[in-house]
């Protein structure tokens, strides 16, 4: 009997594939506050970051990130590269078509923002006729690109690049995620764009973490992490670092 309850102790331990010991997460540096670059240690940081490394902890796990464009990190996932996305990224039915997302964490808009010399309260029928600019695989330029009005939206791999062509005036106005936005302007007056005040956002999307589909075990052990931290306040403590 020894001999088969021991059998059978390893049968079950190879049906069960453990999680493995290093938990490599893809983020981007573009999506300040939620996931950048510190200039002083070079290594990944913002909220998502600490999200991660807070769910590898609670697992037993080492998080180890991957610099990844934004438009690069689902592939990323869906081809092994990377266990886990960790960025600002909206949970879009879009995209649950090809990943798994987990509860989200955080809710937001787009912005609208404008040369710093340009007083003008915008709205988005305003801009009709005008290039505008957006990044690359956000669900802002799927939704400017539905609205077929403009004569042209321009896609770009980070903020700085589409603020640069606002302030030079070779678009009218650019479009990105409110709270990154805002915190880039805010470091950075020499960007020589603002916000436009007032501005209703397309749609607001909330921000989740996502892993493969084929990965129901990591998805699981992630949303479970993350309860334990919404209900200890831990989640809310982390964003409110970054002044989300």
């Amino acid at each position: 009997m020894k001999k088969l309850a021991a059998t059978l102790v390893v049968s079950i331990g190879l049906a069960t594939p453990a999680l493995a010991e290093d938990l490599t997460v893809g983020v981007t540096t573009t999506g300040v506050p939620f996931t950048f670059v510190d200039t002083a240690t070079q290594k990944p940081t913002g909220a998502m970051v600490d999200i991660a490394e807070a769910i590898a902890s609670d697992t037993g796990m080492t998080a180890k990130f991957e610099l990844t464009a934004f438009s690069a990190l689902i592939p990323a996932l869906t081809t092994g590269k990377i266990d886990l996305i960790s960025a600002g990224m909206f949970a879009s039915d879009k995209r649950k078509e090809v990943v798994d997302f987990s509860t989200g964490v955080y809710t937001y808009g787009d912005a609208m923002f404008v040369a710093a010399d340009d007083d003008t309260a915008y709205t988005v029928d305003m801009l009709k006729g005008e290039a505008v600019g957006a990044q690359v695989g956000t669900v802002f330029a799927d939704k400017l690109n539905a609205l077929g009005i403009f004569s042209e939206v321009k896609q770009y791999d980070s903020l700085a690049d589409i603020m640069r062509d606002v302030k030079l005036g070779r678009i009218k106005a650019g479009f990105g995620d409110k709270p990154i936005v805002a915190y880039q302007i805010s470091q950075n007056p020499g960007f020589g764009v603002r916000l436009v005040e007032g501005y209703e956002p397309m749609s607001q999307g909330t921000v989740a973490l996502a892993v493969a589909k084929d990965n129901p075990e990591l998805l699981e052990t992630v949303n479970a992490a993350l309860a334990k931290m919404k209900e200890s306040g831990e989640l809310a403590k982390i964003f409110a670092k970054y002044g989300l």
